[in-house]
Formats: C-alpha cells, structure tokens, sequence
C-alpha cells in the first residue's frame, strides 16, 4: 500500500492573479500558506479473489472492471494519462470537506500524482509534482483553474509564488521568526459556511471575459499585495485583518457568483463579533472564510459565533509527501 499525505492551503493574497488566463498575459503573484489540515489517498493492488477490478472510495464507494466506468475523473483519466493496469484500489479521506475554497481539488490531483509516479517508481519532488499537477488538470481534465494550489500543496509552506508570462512559477519562502508566526497563527480562524459549491462555475464567471473593469481590480487586488509583503516584513502585523478585508472587497467585485448574501451575512456577523478583516478562500461562492481576529477580541469572537464551525489553525512546512510505501509488486 502506498499513502500520500497532502496539505490544504490559505490563499491569503493575489488570488486571481494565478489563472494563466491571467500571468500569460500580465504576471501573477500570490501569497499563501499550507495549514495543519490534510487530505490522505492510499494506493493499492487488490486482492486476485475480489470481483472487481477497480475499487474507488470517497462520498461514494465504486466498484468497477474497468478504467472507462469509473465515475471519479481525476481518478479515472490520471489512470488513463499514466496507462495504469492491472487493478487499482483508491481510497480517499481528508481532514476538511471536498469544494470548500482550500484547494481540495488540487491537492487530490498532488496528492494522487504522487502515489502514480511512486508505482512507476519515477522521481518525484516539489516542482515536478507542482508541474505536472498545473498540466494535468488544465490539459488533461479540462477544469479552469489557477496555479497556485498546485504549487502550494506541493511546496508546503508560508510562501511568496510568482507566476511568469511564460507559464512557470517561482517559489520564495516566506521566513519569519518563531515568535511572529506563532502571533499570526494564534490570529487566524476558519470559519465554515456549509456552503459546498463548484469553483468551476465562479471561476468561469471571471476568468473569461477579462474586461478593462476586472482587469483593473485585479491589479488593484496585487497592490494590496505588496502592502501585505511589506507588512509582513515590519514588526507589526495588526493591521493583517485589514488588509484581507481589503482584498475580499475588491475579490467579491469581480463576479456576483463569488459572493451571495448568505456569505455577506456570515462576513458581518465575523466583523460584527470582532474579527478585524477576512476574506472567503478559493473561487468564491461558498466553503471556508478566514478571518483574522486578535487575541483581547477572541473570546467574543467565539462566543458570537459558537454556532458556528470555527476551527484554529497551524501552519504547514512539509507540502505532499509519501507517508507509506509496503507495496513491492508494483
């Protein structure tokens, strides 16, 4: 059996900037981090005795002779694209919910790539996984989605990711002390809206018709961008919130799918209980919110807002990794 162990990501800054609809034109930047949340797909050969011959487990359980039946498309054309054979049983479990805005979609492909190339025992590190993950869900299951997921589930870390017009990506390490990440960390919450949707279709409501107008906001979105660079260089990161506030404003412009007014509600109720600022992660439409709120506001942040899933979080260092590796019959 093999097991790849992959975290989900906070797209804090930049977001839009990273659709190469986008930086094949004008570049793009963004600034992320990976979280202590994870999803986990194990691999392996099933048993000669079991009936069928493809086994994919996740929401559903599919049980199938044949690649072409597989209901799960990542699963059935990555199989495909790689020319596995022989049988294959996919297992799935995640620590967070699947279209909720924290890069499930690309972790799945990362995380799955990884288990593929480690069968057909090829080298796998950080930019070959980030890379072929970017080609394999443009070119190969034709969804229309950004970069920067692929990169951040890869790299694992808090991170400064450059887009270039020439379709590839520069990494930086963001590298601040112990005693501001554990501060930035300790203000940071996500909050759930139960609201799983398809970021496919947001997506597509601005990626397309890049007009002077939305063209104009994003470039407003990667001005904040520098302002939350130069912030996160002083020694003063309290005005963190305000500037995610900033960018979910101009964020929530750019289509009326990003946002609806069940969102806005749960945004004003955040505010309203004392969170300084926070934008919804992801295309938009629905998932996890993350707001920033700081430590004298906290305890009536959580009171507010205790019917609600809030959840803390930790940052990530590690990216996607293979965790198990007993299978030698490959």
């Amino acid at each position: 059996m093999i097991i790849s162990k992959t975290p989900f990501r906070i797209s804090f800054f930049g977001g839009g900037s990273d659709y190469p609809e986008w930086y094949q034109k004008f570049g793009g930047e963004v600034i992320s981090t990976t979280i202590n949340k994870y999803l986990y797909i194990s691999l392996r050969r099933p048993p000669k005795f079991y009936k069928y011959k493809y086994r994919i487990l996740y929401s559903k359980d599919e049980m199938v002779g044949s690649i072409n039946k597989i209901q799960h498309k990542p699963v059935r054309e990555m199989l495909k694209y790689f020319r596995i054979k022989g049988g294959m049983e996919v297992h799935y479990d995640a620590d967070l919910p699947a279209r909720s805005g924290i890069g499930s979609s690309s972790a799945f492909v990362v995380g799955f790539l990884s288990n593929l190339l480690t069968i057909q025992k090829k080298i796998i590190n950080k930019k070959i996984l980030a890379t072929q993950s970017i080609f394999l869900e443009k070119d190969i299951l034709k969804e229309v989605v950004g970069s920067q997921d692929q990169v951040a589930c890869a790299y694992g870390g808090f991170n400064n990711i450059k887009f270039l017009k020439n379709g590839s990506f520069l990494v930086k390490k963001i590298t601040i002390d112990l005693e501001k990440k554990n501060f930035l960390e300790g203000n940071l919450f996500l909050v759930y809206s139960a609201i799983q949707r398809s970021a496919q279709t947001v997506a597509k409501s601005f990626v397309q018709d890049l007009t002077s107008k939305k063209i104009r906001e994003i470039q407003n979105i990667n001005i904040i961008l520098e302002d939350a660079k130069k912030l996160i260089k002083s020694k003063n990161l309290s005005l963190f919130g305000e500037l995610l506030n900033e960018s979910w404003m101009l964020k929530r412009s750019l289509s009326n799918k990003v946002s609806t007014n069940k969102l806005d509600e749960l945004y004003n109720l955040a505010l309203e209980s004392g969170a300084s600022g926070g934008k919804l992660l992801g295309a938009g439409g629905g998932g996890f919110f993350v707001f920033y709120v700081k430590k004298l506001n906290q305890k009536k942040f959580l009171e507010k807002m205790k019917k609600i899933i809030v959840l803390p979080i930790k940052f990530d260092n590690e990216g996607s990794q293979i965790i198990a590796d007993t299978h030698t019959d490959y």
